[in-house]
């Protein structure tokens, strides 16, 4: 009988260290988990071969990993009708009681709160029991802009309790699908959500609203007399991306900024690459019709077409001038640097396609100024030496400087410059073919909307 228990006891022990060892490994929980949007209880089990795309790692530990459990599935289930969400979490077996496991259910509490519903029979009746829920918060709001005969942008007061609970229950579809996304503070008076939105009538003649995307816009305070917009976060949800609806947004954006005489200018808070592109765009075609920048685009196209411009003789400037871009502040609300983004697509665009020439000049001039910004700024310490010269006054206050020559450690030093120097040309090589492929990525986009509209620009 002893025997048997320290044989019992071998294989218990052989056991937990199997069960062990798959916590220390874990799974990412992107393999385990599937989420997705849906606009009924009938689409929950038609939803199951597919989901929307999200980074759940974020929200599990530094690595991204649930522990504890053997094949396990999460399913997630988010209304669009009011925003609520359901959960599933299936497993075919768990290590209770120990330290390691992933408390998986308290994650998604900390995730969505009090908008995950916990049972499936409540989670549908929200379907019908709040399907006017954003028709009702919408009610009051101002149109901004009706861009079809169903859809329009309407503004609202964050501060405003209907709509401060409709951002919360919309926090964790920012959290989950737009990376870096934190919560704004929903009390604080100069936060406004501009809301895209579908309304729809329906055989009875019932108004059902859809909510397509949402931006948030902050007020700050320009001095002396003026504010300036911020652009906080931008999103168009999933079933609706790539059908204009973030255009519009920004349109309208832009439209208030233009339209108010306090406004000083519009910014957006560390902008996505895709919102980036997208911004671009918007901006370059308000520019094609603003008649102040035309001559300049002119003479700048004029200047390269002719000959070619050797990058160490290129006294071409390519940079507008500071009276265009201040015009352009005042007139479009677009800022400094906002400008000159577009200034390299307006004379990108300016340009014959077929003309070699003036696309090289075009190149040759973007790098030399993407070279001064980025390395010039430090050309006046290469080749400089500092050498501390003790005193008895106050050795850690005395240095000189010297420029180096040929001649021993100045000659390392010279060595060391001239691969600083190749590492530099590697980098802004690197810089001006990442900063082409976003100029013709916009070139091209505003030139086919531009064909859609019949207007050629700048011929």
């Amino acid at each position: 009988m002893v025997l048997k228990k320290d044989d019992d006891a071998r294989s218990e022990k052989k056991r937990r260290k199997v069960n062990f060892s798959t916590i220390d490994v874990g799974v990412e929980a992107n393999d385990c988990i599937k989420f997705f949007l849906v606009s009924s209880h009938e689409e929950m089990d038609r939803s199951e071969g597919s989901g929307v795309q999200v980074d759940m790692n974020q929200f599990f530990g530094e690595d991204g990993k649930i522990y504890g459990y053997k094949d396990l599935k999460i399913h997630i289930w988010l209304s669009i009708i009011s925003y609520h969400a359901y959960a599933v979490v299936t497993f075919e077996s768990k290590l209770d009681g120990s330290k390691g496991i992933t408390n998986v259910d308290q994650v998604l509490k900390n995730i969505f709160g009090e908008s995950l519903i916990s049972e499936k029979d409540d989670f549908a009746q929200t379907f019908s029991r709040e399907r006017h829920y954003i028709r009702d918060i919408v009610s009051t709001a101002e149109v901004l802009k009706k861009y079809s005969s169903e859809d329009e942008v309407v503004r609202l007061k964050l501060n405003e309790p209907s709509v401060g609970k409709l951002y919360s229950r919309l926090i964790p579809v920012l959290l989950l699908l737009v990376e870096g996304s934190s919560p704004v503070d929903t009390t604080d008076p100069r936060w406004e959500i501009y809301l895209a939105v579908r309304k729809a009538v329906d055989q009875s003649g019932d108004i059902h609203c859809l909510l397509l995307g949402f931006a948030t816009i902050y007020h700050f305070y320009h001095y002396p007399d003026a504010s300036r917009l911020r652009i906080g976060q931008i999103l168009v949800l999933p079933p609706y991306q790539g059908s204009g609806h973030g255009r519009q947004l920004l349109e309208s954006v832009n439209a208030v900024a233009v339209s108010g005489e306090d406004i000083y200018d519009v910014t957006i808070e560390e902008p996505s690459e895709y919102l980036q592109h997208l911004r671009d765009c918007v901006d370059t075609v308000h520019l094609l019709s603003f008649e102040p920048i035309k001559l300049c685009i002119s003479s700048m196209s004029s200047k390269l077409k002719q000959g070619g411009l050797m990058k160490k003789d290129q006294k071409v400037r390519f940079s507008p001038s500071a009276s265009i871009v201040e015009e352009a502040r005042k007139g479009l609300k677009i800022t400094k640097k906002q400008f000159r983004r577009c200034w390299d697509v307006l004379v990108y665009l300016s340009l014959d396609p077929n003309d070699s020439c003036s696309t090289e000049n075009f190149k040759t001039c973007l790098s030399n100024r993407l070279s001064s910004e980025v390395f010039e700024k430090d050309s006046d310490i290469r080749g400089k030496c500092v050498v501390d010269i003790p005193n008895k006054y106050g050795p850690e206050k005395t240095f000189v400087m010297f420029r180096s020559n040929s001649m021993g450690e100045a000659s390392t030093l010279s060595a060391d410059i001239a691969k600083s120097k190749a590492g530099e040309e590697e980098q802004l090589k690197q810089l001006v073919e990442v900063r082409m492929k976003e100029i013709v990525g916009v070139a091209d986009k505003v030139a086919a909307n531009c064909k859609k509209l019949g207007i050629q620009p700048f011929q």
